[in-house]
């Protein structure tokens, strides 16, 4: 692959190339397709794209219609600029991130790698303004998160579902109501907190730490209430942040996981078989929320968050703590503990159907247990509307007899 530099010279008589257009008005062009716009993508060969409403859309760049190869080069070395550190990692591991400001428009998280021997481009478009829990229409009982004085809270679920809008949101309430010390460690950073009531100091990695573990270490020693990590890669990250729960602090961070379960599993997991069961122990005690999240296309257009919230309590920490069994499942403790703010997927989605806000087949395929929610949902797959009695049922098989013998 090129490196991400100017293209070389024209041989002397040769026809000069057309000039290239600008980064920065390629960007602004193709956010004016929509508000709604949630990622810029960048392929030699493929005009430039934007994600809307989880569907890639071509836009009609002028000058621009086909990426060529040094296209992509050119762009990913307008972005990098100066920043010799992530040209490096470009160059020998294949990909690097970074963040990326278009001015009065805005911020970006890019992620720029080699594919085929050429330069791909993801960038993800970062709102300007903080999120709040209102404007995202996340379940209310989330605010109590912001009155936690410490333990663990794990926010989960794939890329782009909406983990650090969701972890934004929280802080931002914190940020508002107390007067406390905040660190986070992002990689990048994406939205920029200003000081409210809070006193808040973010790090970028590689810019200003090497590595989570190493910022996570030093923020033990810097005296804050809440540290936000931005991401569970290790063990050794994912001991620290235990020893930071267990001396008072409030550690937040995320995992690509797909529900609580699959969470406590792979967190456990990155531990040898020998250290599992007191991992266990350790993190029973010191988890007091996980939030998973799925963005799954709303009837009509657009996308919907489904939000699934498992709360510590005596009977979920028994449960992380000595494994899931039959009967005894974090699901089964979430369906029980609607009382305490818990929710599972399933019991979301199901909802969500019932209220026309997702299609049938899409909410079960987005499900835990297509099979069970499939179940549930019996009435609407029969076409028999909830509250019809059997009788009514009985009657029109009656009707239907007396037809035949007709």
């Amino acid at each position: 692959m090129a490196s991400p530099t100017a293209p070389a010279a024209p041989p002397a008589g040769a026809p000069a190339p057309p000039a290239p257009i600008p980064t920065q008005m390629v960007l602004a062009t193709m956010l004016r397709v929509s508000p709604q716009v949630s990622d810029l993508i960048f392929s030699p060969g493929l005009p430039p794209q934007v994600e809307l409403n989880g569907q890639l859309v071509p836009v009609k760049v002028e000058g621009l219609p086909m990426l060529r190869a040094e296209d992509t080069v050119k762009i990913a070395g307008d972005l990098i600029g100066n920043n010799k550190q992530a040209l490096d990692k470009l160059k020998t591991e294949g990909s690097c991130d970074i963040s990326y400001s278009l001015a009065r428009l805005a911020r970006f998280r890019v992620n720029i790698f080699t594919q085929r021997g050429s330069c791909a481009i993801v960038m993800r478009v970062i709102p300007a303004s903080v999120p709040n829990l209102a404007t995202f229409n996340l379940p209310p009982q989330l605010s109590d998160i912001a009155k936690l004085k410490n333990g663990i809270v794990l926010v989960t679920g794939p890329t782009g579902s909406g983990k650090s809008s969701t972890l934004a949101a929280i802080i931002d309430l914190m940020n508002d109501e107390q007067a406390i010390h905040i660190v986070t460690i992002e990689d990048p950073i994406e939205f920029l907190h200003s000081h409210k009531k809070a006193t808040i100091h973010q790090r970028e990695l590689h810019s200003d730490t090497p590595s989570f573990a190493l910022a996570l270490r030093a923020a033990l020693r810097q005296a804050p209430k809440v540290i936000l990590v931005g991401e569970m890669r290790d063990k050794e990250t994912v001991e620290i942040a235990l020893e930071a729960a267990e001396t008072g602090h409030l550690v937040f961070s995320t995992l690509h996981t797909t529900d609580a379960s699959k969470t406590v599993e792979r967190l456990i997991g990155v531990f040898p078989l020998g250290d599992q069961h007191v991992i266990r122990t350790r993190f029973a005690k010191a988890f007091r929320y996980i939030v998973s999240q799925r963005l799954i296309p709303r009837k009509g257009g657009g996308r919907v968050a489904a939000i699934e919230i498992l709360i510590s309590t005596l009977r979920t920490r028994e449960y992380v703590e000595r494994g899931e069994q039959e009967g005894k499942s974090l699901i089964d403790a979430m369906r029980d503990g609607v009382l305490d703010g818990m929710q599972h997927f399933d019991m979301v989605i199901e909802k969500m159907i019932r209220d026309d806000v997702l299609d049938m087949d899409t909410g079960l395929a987005y499900s835990t247990n297509s099979g069970n929610l499939r179940l549930s949902l019996s009435d609407l797959l029969d076409g028999v509307k909830p509250g019809k009695t059997a009788s009514a049922t009985s009657r029109s098989s009656s009707e239907l007899e007396i037809e035949i013998e007709r």
